[in-house]
C-alpha cells in the first residue's frame, strides 16, 4: 500500500459486549459470509503493512485471542468506559511508535482498502494532523460543520440539539491520527455527557482547539460504515459482501444464472466459464476450477473441484473433497471427505464417504460406501475403471480391484480382485401360496 506504508499502526476495536446480538458468543466472532467479523478488519488491517497491530479486546477476550492467535497483539479493556477509553489501552502497547495511527472496528465488515488509501492520500497532501472518515447519512455521531464547511466537532445523537440530529452526515469512527496528537487529545477527554463514557469522536474538537488540521473523507457508498450489532445488520452485512462476491466472479468470467438465489462465501475461487446454477451455495475456501457446471440447488462445502466437472442438480460436497477433472457428480449424491479421480462418475442417489475412486471408476444408482461401523471412520478404494453395481454397500474398508464389477445389490464385505466380478446376495426362494393367505384384498 503506498500511501500507507510509511510508518503506520492500527488499533482495531473490538471489546463491545454485542448485548443487542442476544449471544454467548463475542459479537466480533460471529460469521458472515465464511469468516467471524474480526475477520474483515484485521484483512483491512494487515494490507497496510503496519510497523503494529493492536487489538482491543473484552469480552470473550480469551477466545477471541485464540482464534486470531499470533495475527496482532491483544489488550485488554476490562470496564466498558467508551471507545477514547478504548483507546487509551493502547498507550503502552504504542509507547515506542510515533507515526500515524488508523482506528478500526471489530465490527464494520464491509469497509474496502481502497478507503483507507483514499484517507491516507487525503492526510499527506494536505498535510493533515488528522483525518477522519465520514458517511452521506445520519449516523449516532453527527458531522458539525462551521459556515466555510470545515469540521469542527463531532456530535453524538444522544448529546445532539434538534438541529443537530437533521445533519444527514455521519461519523464512521475511523480515523488516521498523528500518534502523539492521538495520545495529546485522549488525555483531554471527560465523561461528561449522557452516557458517561469518553468519547473518542471528542479528539476532533479537541485537535482543532489545539490548532491541529483535521480534514474529513466522505465515502461514496455509505454500506462500508455498516456496524454489526445485532442479527438483522448481520444478514445486511452478509448480503452486501455476497453481491461483491458475485459481481468479482462474474466480472472474471463466471456465469452466475440468478445472483439472487446463489451464496458464495468471499474465500471461494471459481475459474472462467463456469457455470452457476440457481440455489447454489459455495462455501469456507473452496476452490473450483474453469468450465465446472454446477447444476441448481448443489451445495459446496470446502472442497476442490478441478475442470471441467458436472455437478448436481441436488448433490452436496462435504469438507474435504476432491474431484479432479471430468468427474460426473448427478442428483441427490453426496460425497465427504473423498477424491475422486480424473472421469469417476457416480449419477445418482449415492453416498462417497471417506473414499478414493481411481480414474472413470463408477458408481450405480444407490450404491454406497459404509464408512462408519459406530466406533471409527474407514476407507473404501475403488480403483479405475472398476465399475459398481446400482443399491450396492461397500463395507469399509474394502478396496475394489482395477476393472473388477460390483454385482447390482451386492453387500461386499472383502477386497475384490482385478477383473473380477463380485457376486454377494442371499439365495432367493419363493413361497407359494404365501400372498393368498396371508395378504388381506380389499372388497
Amino acid at each position: 500500500m503506498t500511501d500507507t506504508e510509511n510508518d503506520i499502526a492500527v488499533i482495531v476495536l473490538a471489546a463491545g459486549k454485542g448485548t443487542r446480538m442476544k449471544s454467548e458468543r463475542s459479537k466480533v466472532l460471529h460469521s458472515v459470509c465464511g469468516q467471524p467479523l474480526l475477520e474483515y478488519s484485521l484483512r483491512i488491517a494487515e494490507a497496510t503493512a503496519p510497523r503494529k497491530l493492536v487489538v482491543v479486546v473484552g469480552r470473550d477476550a480469551e477466545e477471541v485471542q485464540a482464534q486470531f492467535a499470533g495475527r496482532a497483539e491483544f489488550v485488554l479493556q476490562a470496564s466498558q468506559r467508551g471507545t477514547g477509553h478504548a483507546v487509551l489501552q493502547c498507550r503502552e502497547a504504542l509507547r515506542d511508535f510515533s507515526g500515524d495511527v488508523l482506528i478500526l472496528y471489530g465490527d464494520t465488515p464491509l469497509f474496502r482498502l481502497e478507503t483507507i488509501e483514499r484517507m491516507a492520500t487525503c492526510k499527506r497532501q494536505a498535510a493533515a494532523d488528522l483525518v477522519l472518515l465520514t458517511a452521506p447519512v445520519a449516523l449516532p455521531g453527527r458531522i458539525v460543520r462551521d459556515t466555510q464547511g470545515r469540521v469542527i466537532r463531532i456530535v453524538e445523537a444522544t448529546d445532539a440539539t434538534p438541529e443537530e440530529l437533521l445533519i444527514q452526515e455521519g461519523n464512521t469512527g475511523v480515523y488516521l491520527v498523528d500518534a502523539a496528537l492521538l495520545w495529546k487529545a485522549l488525555d483531554r477527554l471527560e465523561d461528561s455527557n449522557e452516557q458517561g463514557e469518553l468519547y473518542l469522536t471528542d479528539i476532533v474538537k479537541h485537535s482543532i482547539a489545539m490548532q491541529y488540521r483535521v480534514e474529513a473523507v466522505c465515502l461514496e457508498d455509505a454500506n462500508q460504515a455498516l456496524g454489526v450489532n445485532q442479527r438483522v445488520e448481520l444478514a445486511q452485512a452478509a448480503a452486501v459482501l455476497r453481491a461483491r462476491k458475485l459481481e468479482e466472479l462474474m466480472l472474471s468470467g463466471v456465469t452466475i444464472v440468478d445472483p439472487a438465489t446463489t451464496y458464495i462465501d468471499v474465500d471461494v475461487q471459481v475459474g472462467a466459464d463456469t457455470v452457476i446454477e440457481p440455489g447454489c451455495v459455495i462455501t469456507g475456501s473452496s476452490v473450483i476450477g474453469k468450465n465446472v457446471h454446477i447444476k441448481a440447488n448443489t451445495y459446496i462445502e470446502e472442497s476442490r473441484i478441478d475442470d471441467r466437472v458436472v455437478l448436481g442438480p441436488m448433490a452436496h460436497l462435504r469438507p474435504h473433497t476432491w474431484l479432479e477433472d471430468e468427474v460426473r457428480i448427478g442428483n441427490f449424491v453426496e460425497v465427504k471427505n473423498s477424491h475422486l479421480g480424473r472421469g469417476a462418475k457416480a449419477d445418482h442417489l449415492s453416498y462417497i464417504g471417506d473414499a478414493e475412486l481411481g480414474a472413470r471408476a463408477a458408481l450405480g444408482c444407490g450404491a454406497i460406501t459404509v464408512n462408519y461401523n459406530w466406533t471409527a471412520k474407514n476407507k473404501t478404494i475403488v480403483e479405475e475403471d472398476a465399475v459398481v453395481g446400482c443399491n450396492a454397500n461397500l463395507i469399509a474398508p474394502v478396496r475394489i480391484g482395477k476393472r473388477a464389477s460390483v454385482a447390482a445389490g451386492a453387500t461386499i464385505v472383502e477386497d475384490v480382485p482385478e477383473d473380477a466380478l463380485a457376486i454377494a446376495r442371499a439365495e432367493q426362494i419363493h413361497i407359494a401360496g404365501w400372498s393368498k393367505k396371508n395378504r388381506k384384498t380389499k372388497a
